[in-house]
């Protein structure tokens, strides 16, 4: 299976290229194109309590879509937000997602979830993460840009959780708060994760929480009226 990421790093797309019988799962909704003689067959991968684990605890979609080539062709994927797509291979190891950053995976990859611990509940990343596992090639989405971290054992490495990617398996981490109640409630940090190596940690660049926090406030008030007071547009 051959692929290209264009358009990187603002607004990447994923193209693979698929040999007559190669398949390729993603997320519903993630599709931007495809040639002729792809087939679209969508299940509740996993079965009906792994799908619903991943829709309520993970915040991914029930159901999956896998595009199989009856003939050589390609698929274009892109993320619902402007940002960069990566691509990781697995080698009968594992890697922890965050809710949202998934986008497609080879058929050989499971995808579960992972019960983080309250942690990871406290941190606001939900308390499942997606867990990857098995030998394959995975492809991930980001806000922004995607920047990573290599660990060496031993050493630690600090992260606001509004911008986690993912991380490896070989890692471990925790949920601290920024200083003390004072640089927590108002230095706009809130809480970090501390990963301890060895191993990868991939950063994105932009936080999706942060944005909205900028955006609401901003928002022109209405009162669900027609008329646009409180907003108007000059030429």
């Amino acid at each position: 299976m051959e692929y290209d990421i264009e358009h990187r790093p603002s607004y990447a797309l994923l193209s693979v290229d698929l040999d007559q019988s190669e398949a390729i799962q993603a997320e519903a909704g993630a599709m931007v194109s495809h040639t002729d003689g792809i087939v679209i067959e969508t299940e509740a991968t996993g079965g009906i309590v792994d799908s619903l684990k991943r829709t309520a605890f993970g915040g991914e979609s029930f159901f999956m879509n896998t595009f199989r080539a009856d003939r050589p062709g390609h698929v274009t994927l892109a993320p619902p937000l402007p940002g960069d797509v990566i691509g990781k291979e697995l080698t009968d190891d594992r890697l922890l997602v965050q809710s949202g950053s998934f986008l497609a995976a080879e058929t050989g990859i499971d995808i579960d979830t992972k019960f983080g611990g309250g942690r990871t509940f406290f941190g606001g990343e939900g308390l499942f993460l997606l867990e990857l596992s098995g030998t394959g090639r995975t492809f991930l989405s980001s806000y922004g840009a995607v920047e990573r971290v290599d660990l060496d054992p031993g050493e630690t490495y600090t992260v606001d959780t509004g911008h986690i990617v993912a991380f490896e398996g070989s890692t471990t981490f925790d949920v601290k708060k920024v200083g003390g109640l004072k640089s927590t409630l108002f230095s706009g940090e809130g809480l970090v994760c501390e990963f301890s190596g060895e191993g990868a940690v991939w950063l994105q660049t932009r936080s999706t929480d942060a944005f909205l926090s900028w955006l609401i406030p901003n928002l022109p008030a209405g009162d669900g009226g027609d008329h646009d007071e409180g907003f108007s547009i000059n030429f």
